[in-house]
């Protein structure tokens, strides 16, 4: 069935009664897992792509939009924030908070659960605010603030990394923040020191917060070897000795081209480490699994010993 998509790809339910689909059409479908229904009269085509970790904050962005654009007046003018307006920025966040949709009131006080929304009492002036794609949201400085004063350090350094990564300033961010004084500022703080712009998922972000927390050495990030086939960059070095590498699906895709398969990527990936091999370097990779585990630590620390790699700078507190 072709469903009549407005410009954000959902389906509400006014469109599809007038092309003739009936709520019993539209329940049915839901039932078959054919559409995702998001909020009351919004509904999304399924698709793979809100699949794992990205997928999830994908559908959330779909979700935010329509709650965004239904309701009363006093509704939409609130905007979304925290991780809803992270979603509507395109940033990436590590295990975010998308159970419901997060709104800022712009009030000191009323904070409150509503239906789908989680209304955030604090205030939100002309400069916190944003349009994008016709959504009001908190800045992509006021948003990374908010998840990170909201979450672990983890999340913090995820939050600032892939903010930086965007082109926020870092400068806003310290004012916003110096702003602040509630809980969650002081691992914020800390974690702004630390955030770095080279880092290029969340995974590598917290990758580096486990290595941060355990006190290893601080590494380099997206270093150039030039190998016998090419050059190359790694996502974590310790003066091109040891090197760090997470492996995961969504590297792989990125890697992927037009008329390659994954299987091609494997093997393009396990050349590139023989020729970083071939440096002298020792190569080190590790996956979600092992960041789940806190495995990650367990997995470096031996060879920063054997290697005499002690930490060349103070930890930021």
């Amino acid at each position: 069935m072709v469903y009549p998509l407005d410009q954000y790809g959902l389906l509400r339910r006014a469109a599809a009664l007038d092309a003739a689909i009936s709520d019993n059409e539209l329940a049915a479908a839901v039932r078959r897992r054919d559409l995702i229904r998001l909020v009351p009269g919004v509904f999304v085509p399924a698709s793979a792509q809100f699949d794992g970790h990205e997928g999830a904050q994908r559908l959330h962005r779909l979700k935010a939009i329509a709650v965004a654009t239904v309701g009363d007046a006093d509704t939409q003018t609130m905007p979304l924030s925290h991780a809803s307006a992270a979603a509507v920025h395109g940033l990436p966040l590590l295990k975010p908070d998308i159970e419901y949709v997060h709104v800022v009131s712009g009030k000191k006080s009323g904070g409150s659960i509503q239906g789908h929304r989680h209304v955030h009492a604090a205030p939100a002036g002309e400069d916190d605010i944003v349009e994008v794609d016709g959504i009001l949201v908190t800045t992509l400085e006021r948003t990374a603030v908010d998840v990170a004063t909201s979450g672990t350090f983890a999340q913090a350094l995820a939050a600032f990394d892939q903010a930086l990564r965007s082109d926020a300033s870092p400068e806003k961010i310290a004012q916003i923040l110096a702003d602040r004084r509630r809980r969650g500022v002081r691992v914020a703080r800390r974690a702004l020191k630390l955030g770095d712009p080279l880092a290029e998922t969340v995974a590598e972000s917290w990758s580096r917060a486990q290595m941060i927390e355990a006190g290893l050495p601080i590494p380099r990030l997206q270093h150039e070897f030039r190998g016998r086939r090419g050059t190359y960059y790694s996502d974590f070095d310790w003066d091109e000795r040891l090197i760090g590498e997470f492996d995961g699906m969504v590297k792989y895709g990125r890697l992927r081209k037009p008329g390659t398969t994954i299987e091609d990527c494997v093997m393009q990936e396990k050349r590139r480490e023989d020729d970083l091999r071939a440096l002298g370097a020792i190569v080190v990779r590790w996956t979600w699994t092992d960041l789940e585990k806190g495995a990650v630590v367990g997995l470096l620390r031996p060879w920063l010993e054997k290697l005499n790699l002690v930490p060349s700078r103070p930890i930021p507190a």
